[in-house]
């Protein structure tokens, strides 16, 4: 996994927990001595004992651990890839073209990046249907981004997983809609 998802679960763990509390999530994790760079690519073992680290820690479970983290990471996000983004887009179209832009200039930018392949369709103004597929499983972490996407542009999505690989699904199937 890139490295900029492992130095930013560090900069969220930080800022709600302080230093201390990333140290107590590497060192439950069994990754105390390890450091991760933004720039680096990472084993994606590693960001599950980290996240599962942090939700023992913080007591709720990976998926709101992944929520809240996806929703953190937002503005770090745009800061180094909203320039791929139209200056009209909203958090529907951010959604929509993620794949097109940020996944594909990642892909050809770094050659080990292996970010996970996005499907979306629109099925009307104010909805995106999101299918997530990746061996990571990590949905959550989709659902807080588009979560943390509403917030940096005002706007209220209700989000409804209508399918998920941890409840048997072979793929996870979001669904955004922008309300209000």
């Amino acid at each position: 996994m890139h490295g900029i998802v492992f130095s930013e679960l560090q900069r969220f763990v930080v800022s709600k927990h302080a230093h201390a509390g990333w140290k107590a999530v590497t060192e439950k994790a069994g990754l105390a001595h390890k450091v991760y760079l933004a720039a680096g690519q990472y084993p994606d073992s590693e960001i599950v004992s980290l996240v599962t680290a942090a939700s023992a820690i913080t007591k709720q479970d990976s998926i709101q651990t992944l929520e809240a983290f996806g929703e953190f990471i937002v503005p770090s996000l745009l800061k180094m890839y909203g320039h791929l983004l139209k200056p009209s887009w909203k958090s529907l179209d951010v959604i929509e073209h993620n794949e097109g832009t940020v996944h594909t200039v990642l892909r050809a930018s770094d050659k080990d990046a292996l970010p996970p392949k996005l499907h979306t369709r629109r099925t009307g103004p104010d909805t995106v249907v999101l299918v997530y597929d990746s061996p990571r499983k990590m949905c959550a972490l989709a659902v807080g981004i588009g979560k943390g996407l509403a917030r940096h542009f005002k706007e209220v999505l209700s989000v409804n997983q209508t399918q998920c690989m941890h409840k048997g699904g072979q793929f996870c199937e979001i669904v955004f809609r922008k309300t209000g």
